[in-house]
Formats: C-alpha cells, sequence, structure tokens
C-alpha cells in the first residue's frame, strides 16, 4: 500500500497465492457448461438454401438493384425471417412455438452473393424440415407477395379516379346538351374560316346571293363559338383530369406487372431447397459453449482476487494512525522492509512531581 511501484513479481506472487481460484473458478465453470450439453436433449439441424438471382439486380424496375443489391436483399430476408408476422405464420403452420422459432433460426449470407442459407436448431427432429420450408414460403411472400398486393391496390385506385372523370365528362355534356365540345369548337372554327374564304369567291363573281347566304353560315357559327367558348375550360379541365388518371392507371398497371414477374420469380419451389436433417455435434456444441464460459470465469476469478487482495489493504491503511504515517517526515523515521511505518521511541523528560499534578 505504500509503494509506488509494483513490479511483474508482485501479481506473480498473488496469482500464486490466490491460484485455486484463478484455476478453480473457470474450471467449475467450463464443467457445469459442460454438464449443461451432454445432459441436454439431443439437438437436430438443417440447411435451406435460398437462391433467387432473379430477384436482385438486372433492370432498375425490380426491387433490389445497384451494387448494394445482394446485401440489402439479405438483410431484408434476415429481417422478414424474424419479423413477427412471419414467426407467427410458421408457428401457426408447424405448431412449434414463436420463441423456439426464433432461438433456433439463423441467417447466413453466402459471402457477397445474393444466396442465403438459413439453419434451423431444435430437440424435435419431426419440426426441422417443416420448419424451413415455412419459413422461405412465407419470407419470400412477406418480400414479394405484399408488393403484388400493393400494386393491384394502385390499379384499382386508380381505375376508380379514371371511372370518377370519365363520369365527370358525360355529366358536363348532359348538363350542356352538348358532346365534345372541344372537337366542335375546332370544327366550327375551320368551318367558319372556309365560310369566309368562299363568301370573297362569290363576292369576287358578283354572286350576291351566294355570299349573303355564306355570311349567314358564318353569323351562326360565330353565334355557337359565343356559346362554346365560355364553357371550354371547364371541360378542358375535366380533360386534364381525365388524362391524369389514364396515365396514372398505365403506370400503376406497369408495376403490377413487374410486382407479379418477381413474385412469381420468388416462388418458394424455385429458389429453396431444404438440406437433410442432421444430429448436432456435441463436441461443438461444447467447444462453442464451454471456451466461452471458462473465459467468464477466469474473468470474475481475476476481479474476485482483486477485490480480496484490495480490502485488507484498505482496511489496513484506514487503521493506520494519522501521526504515524507522517512521522516518517516529521522525524526521519523509516520504512520497513514489509512496507509498514516505524516509528521512533520518544522518551518524556517531564519531573516525576509534575506528571503526579
Amino acid at each position: 500500500m505504500g509503494s509506488s511501484r509494483v513490479e511483474i513479481v508482485d501479481y506473480l506472487r498473488v496469482a500464486r497465492r490466490r491460484l485455486w481460484l484463478l484455476v478453480g473458478i473457470p474450471l467449475v465453470a467450463g464443467a457445469a457448461a459442460a454438464l449443461v450439453v451432454l445432459l441436454g436433449p439431443q439437438q437436430y439441424a438443417a440447411t435451406s438454401y435460398v437462391a433467387a438471382p432473379a430477384l436482385v439486380g438486372g433492370s432498375a424496375a425490380q426491387q433490389y438493384t445497384g451494387t448494394q443489391a445482394a446485401n440489402q436483399f439479405a438483410a431484408a430476408f434476415a429481417a422478414a425471417v424474424t419479423s413477427p408476422q412471419v414467426v407467427d405464420q410458421v408457428a401457426a403452420d408447424t405448431g412449434v412455438s414463436a420463441d423456439a422459432l426464433r432461438d433456433g433460426l439463423a441467417v447466413k449470407q453466402v459471402g457477397a452473393s445474393s444466396q442465403l442459407t438459413v439453419t434451423y436448431t431444435a430437440t424435435d427432429r419431426s419440426t426441422v424440415a417443416s420448419v424451413l420450408a415455412a419459413t422461405g414460403k412465407r419470407a419470400l411472400a412477406f418480400l414479394f407477395a405484399s408488393q403484388v398486393g400493393i400494386a393491384t391496390d394502385e390499379v384499382k385506385t386508380a381505375t376508380d379516379e379514371l371511372t370518377t372523370a370519365t363520369r365527370a365528362i358525360n355529366d358536363w355534356e348532359k348538363a350542356n346538351k352538348v358532346s365534345q365540345p372541344d372537337k366542335l369548337y375546332q370544327s366550327t372554327l375551320q368551318e367558319i374560316a372556309s365560310l369566309r374564304q368562299q363568301q370573297l369567291q362569290m363576292k369576287a363573281v358578283g354572286n350576291s346571293r351566294g355570299a349573303d347566304a355564306a355570311a349567314d353560315s358564318i353569323s351562326a357559327g360565330q353565334k355557337r363559338l359565343d356559346e362554346l367558348g365560355p364553357k371550354l375550360p371547364d371541360y378542358q379541365a375535366l380533360l386534364a383530369q381525365r388524362d391524369s388518371a389514364t396515365s396514372a392507371l398505365a403506370s400503376a398497371r406497369q408495376g403490377l406487372q413487374q410486382a407479379r414477374a418477381q413474385s412469381q420469380a420468388a416462388d418458394p419451389e424455385k429458389v429453396t431447397s431444404v438440406g437433410e436433417v442432421q444430429p448436432v455435434s456435441r463436441v461443438k456444441a461444447l467447444v462453442a459453449l464451454v471456451l466461452p464460459v471458462s473465459g467468464a470465469g477466469l474473468l470474475l476469478a481475476v476481479l474476485l482476487v482483486a477485490v480480496l487482495e484490495w480490502l485488507p489493504r484498505s482496511r489496513r491503511a484506514g487503521q493506520q494512525p494519522a501521526v504515524g504515517r507522517a512521522a516518517p517526515a516529521l522525524t526521519g523515521g523509516r520504512r520497513g522492509g514489509d512496507d509498514t511505518v516505524v516509528l521512533p521511541v520518544v522518551t518524556s523528560t517531564v519531573p516525576e512531581q509534575h506528571r503526579r499534578r
């Protein structure tokens, strides 16, 4: 406690004195972990391979594109496998509890490719293959079949908007008793231009009756234009709404077609394959569990030794008198080899009679 330097030999001395703790605790922890593995039920595992290259990369219309497409697909699939919706569906399909599914399922990407492996470990051998098959089916449906549903809803919405816009145009034409006023307006303009040309020609040849008839037709056409002109903005606005709805419907149908193509490419029967169910090696399980547990036990032992060494020294330091700790500096005292303070002996020179008083 009083030394400012600590050598490695000091640590070795403490470790030798507390060797039973440093060795015993890791051994006990490792033995307990080994008993858990050896006395536990036999576990079985199988691996399902998911290889869907048609779903990753390619055209920009696909769901996963770009340089990170494979990683994005792997992350999305792993998240889908453990999502509450997929887990509940698989639990309902196989009869395995949701907690057991979350504990036993593991998804891993094969290198940097889009291929994935799904491993399931359980004590009931009969459920392993069925769980992997149901998991692949439900996860792929969650990722791609849902897109078909969304695209179908978009098509329905666009169809409803187009129907509404078309009905509004029909109602306007019935209310104004005119059909396709925009085309009628353009044809009337062309007719008036032609009549004016004929009128000029008739006047040039002296055909006054023909010129007057042309003038009457021009007047009637101009009257129709005056009636249609104020109505055209509202009608053209309705036409613009119908054109926008038509474009939205065409885009929604294209999206639905692409979503259906991706859903077909994600057919579980085509992109997934379940391997053979094998018993899990207890040796691997021992190595995977005993080593970490023993390491944790060693760390706990080191901390315990540190506490056991610190407490007595701290207690002795707290019991040492303040004068005794300061005496070496004041009276020239010295420290012993065991780091304890050696105080000088002080002889009293007070006379006996004064002491009696």
